[in-house]
């Protein structure tokens, strides 16, 4: 990433007034936190070296350790991704690729969704939505794993929903998120750990689903923030755990540390949809607000297509 389509090339390439848009300032806003991320990046990975893993001597520790080390290697995974991708978004802005007026509202990897001027001077504010590809303070902190991935590589989640979900060949939610993590993971690469990675997501949406149905919509204001905090706690713990398929890519590799910390997600995973289900909240019923606003929003992103 970022993804952008053709029409956003077109539309660059067919500027009016390129020197004209602001690229100067949203290109430093986007660099500025870099140096922060390389230095996260640099210290915590020193500590916390990947192929330690792998090794016996690794095993051998304890299990309060184990789980700490997916907590330090995830981090450090996603300090090295933030500098790639502002790097790379900086480096659109700085060409002007993918800015456009405010009023387009535009999304990551689509575009603009209304009707624009593409005269520079009719128009006081653009911004550059359309080659973002990742929000580094949602991801750290939004609460549930769907919207996780919808803020990292936005660009390319973009593509996904609208070429590979929206077409997938099941009804069911799950099995078409399924259907798009096993497309997305192909398109990573041939590494059996990105399989068992992306596979694990859908178990993952279809638990907090489960429990936002049974347990979250039974609770009051106060009940509803601290089942917040927990699912927030447990989405980073789920991507934590996650992210070793990654970086190990091996499927012994990959088998080998989630046995060690007892494939603690995958069975937690497992007792929230059987929870949920006897407590008849497996089944997603009316939407919450919340839901009804994010369904409406997909919506009105396919007709502008």
């Amino acid at each position: 990433g970022p993804f952008f389509r053709f029409q956003t090339f077109v539309d660059w390439l067919n500027q009016p007034k390129p020197l004209a848009l602001p690229c100067l300032d949203p290109c430093l806003q986007r660099l500025k936190m870099v140096p922060v991320y390389g230095a996260l990046f640099l210290a915590v990975n020193a500590f916390f070296p990947q192929g330690y893993v792998r090794t016996d001597e690794f095993l051998d520790q304890n299990l309060s350790y184990r789980l700490l080390y997916m907590v330090a290697v995830f981090f450090v995974f996603r300090m090295r991704f933030y500098v790639a991708w502002c790097g790379a978004e900086a480096g659109c802005i700085s060409a002007g690729l993918g800015c456009y007026p405010e009023k387009a509202l535009s999304k990551p990897g689509g575009g603009p969704t209304v009707g624009y001027s593409a005269d520079p001077s009719a128009e006081e504010k653009y911004d550059f939505r359309t080659i973002q590809n990742i929000d580094c303070y949602n991801t750290e902190v939004c609460v549930k794993v769907r919207h996780g991935m919808r803020y990292w590589n936005m660009t390319v989640q973009w593509w996904l929903h609208h070429y590979i979900y929206s077409s997938a060949p099941f009804k069911s939610y799950t099995l078409r998120a399924g259907w798009t993590m096993f497309i997305s993971a192909y398109w990573h690469g041939l590494h059996a750990g990105y399989y068992l990675s992306f596979l694990t997501i859908p178990l993952c949406i279809a638990a907090e689903s489960a429990m936002e149905a049974s347990v979250r919509a039974k609770l009051g204001p106060r009940g509803q923030s601290i089942f917040d905090w927990i699912h927030w706690f447990l989405k980073m713990r789920a991507y934590d755990y996650m992210c070793m398929g990654f970086v190990l890519l091996k499927a012994s590799d990959t088998i080998n540390y989630w046995m060690s910390v007892y494939f603690v997600v995958h069975i937690v995973a497992v007792c929230c949809i059987v929870v949920g289900t006897a407590l008849k909240g497996g089944k997603r019923g009316v939407k919450s607000e919340g839901e009804k606003t994010e369904s409406v929003k997909e919506k009105t992103g396919e007709k502008t297509d």
